[in-house]
């Protein structure tokens, strides 16, 4: 498989190019040149398939013979090999927990798939593999962890300070080896943007092999496409066949990767893009003008994106189709009172608890079926991560109830390992090349 930049769809780069490279130098994203559509039989049987079975199959499709499929069979046995189960909360509400990962949050599909890619690639006596990832919160432990002891790469995190739970903040500072923590002094969006900046700055790429771990990167995006296809064929399995998706969003990857499964063949009524005050994406789908602004903090704080990067492939999937784009994805945002009063409900109502990042997707799922009576789709709401990375967040009543899993126990006794720079690049250049 072939993939192009959507700042120049003439170009080719092979799957590899495109994973090591992570954005193209006239910084656009990489996307792939034809998305196939999966065969009917395997769409309607999915409930006879595993979840690695279903991502061996929905990956071999997307990557064809850029892995032998012995290889590519072996690298998602081993990443994905945990679950990622619906629960049912009513008769057409279910959660997918995506929190049973190493790091207790959803990015693990992709960054264990992605680390396992890049080590596959990398032939000994090749230059170090430099990984920088900007994270607002979860990304940077799932990336800690998906290469942590990887030979032959190091990874550089960069997080804004104060802005992450202590929880998470431990999962990106306490593991030394070949990760190294840096707190910037600003938003995950000037985190980003250093990040963004170094691919294209000539003098660090002369000296370092850099890529990206973060979902600009083809390898985070397609194996997130997996558990769509993995819940759906737990909704075949009792009888359900329609489906709506509420994705909380921050950066756009995890709903972009609902639309490639979509595009792929996957029966998908209706994605609801569920934010934040970050309310880029909902304002664009209610006025038609995209305006990104500084983003601001809040509870969800792993949504804290004002200025979201995968939104151009999202745009790119639709090809200029709004009316398309529109009609399939429906946008809510919610502010902080309305993300603790979420929490507060689905704990009275379920006695289930949820992250805020989730009560804002549960809550917009809710708005959306309240508006859509006549619907006779099941709602799924995606559940990102633990609430143990958010202690903060919960009334007492709540957060006595929350169950803290052991490997989060563990990280507290280990010291923490990190570096404070300002925002601005030159810094964060200097201190790139003085550490290399």
């Amino acid at each position: 498989m072939k993939f192009y930049s959507t700042n120049n769809t003439t170009t080719r780069t092979s799957f590899k190019d495109a994973v090591f490279n992570s954005m193209p130098q006239d910084k656009g994203l990489y996307m792939p040149v034809e998305i196939p559509r999966l065969s009917d039989k395997f769409l309607s049987h999915l409930d006879g398939y595993t979840l690695p079975e279903i991502a061996f199959n929905v990956a071999q499709n997307l990557l064809g013979d850029d892995i032998p499929a012995d290889d590519l069979r072996a690298i998602i046995y081993d990443a994905i090999n945990f679950y990622a189960p619906i629960v049912p909360l009513e008769d057409d509400v279910f959660v997918l927990e995506l929190f049973h990962g190493p790091s207790l949050a959803f990015k693990d599909f992709g960054e264990r798939f992605m680390s396992r890619v890049m080590s596959y690639f990398l032939q000994e006596g090749e230059k170090q593999l430099d990984v920088l990832v900007a994270t607002s919160g979860d990304t940077g432990g799932a990336v800690a962890l998906g290469f942590l002891g990887v030979p032959n790469t190091r990874v550089t995190i960069l997080y804004p300070k104060g802005k992450v739970s202590d929880i998470q903040e431990l999962q990106l500072t306490t593991n030394g080896g070949n990760i190294r923590a840096l707190e910037i002094a600003g938003t995950f969006d000037d985190c980003q943007a250093l990040v963004k900046q170094a691919f294209t700055d000539k003098e660090l790429n002369e000296k370092f092999r850099l890529t990206s771990a973060n979902s600009i990167n083809i390898a985070r995006l397609i194996p997130q496409t997996f558990y769509y296809f993995n819940a759906y064929a737990q909704l075949l399995k009792r009888g359900k066949s329609k489906v709506i998706f509420s994705v909380p969003s921050g950066n756009f990857g995890n709903i972009g990767a609902g639309l490639l499964a979509w595009k792929m063949g996957l029966p998908v009524e209706q994605f609801i893009a569920a934010t934040n005050a970050n309310d880029t994406v909902p304002e664009f789908l209610k006025s038609g003008v995209y305006a990104p602004k500084p983003s601001v903090a809040t509870l969800s704080n792993a949504m804290d994106v004002g200025n979201p990067s995968n939104w151009v492939r999202i745009a790119d999937m639709f090809k200029g189709d709004m009316n398309q784009l529109k009609s399939l994805i429906t946008g809510y945002s919610y502010d902080d009172a309305e993300t603790l009063a979420a929490i507060k409900k689905v704990d009275a109502e379920y006695n289930y608890i949820v992250c805020p990042h989730t009560a804002i997707a549960w809550q917009a799922l809710k708005d959306y079926q309240k508006a859509h009576k006549d619907s006779d789709a099941t709602g799924i709401f995606l559940s990102t991560a633990h609430p143990c990375k958010f202690p903060d967040v919960f009334p007492d009543a709540i957060a006595e109830k929350i169950v803290v899993p052991r490997q989060v126990q563990e990280l507290e006794d280990k010291p923490k390992q990190s570096v404070i720079l300002g925002k601005g690049f030159e810094e964060f250049k200097g201190w790139l090349l003085a550490n290399g």
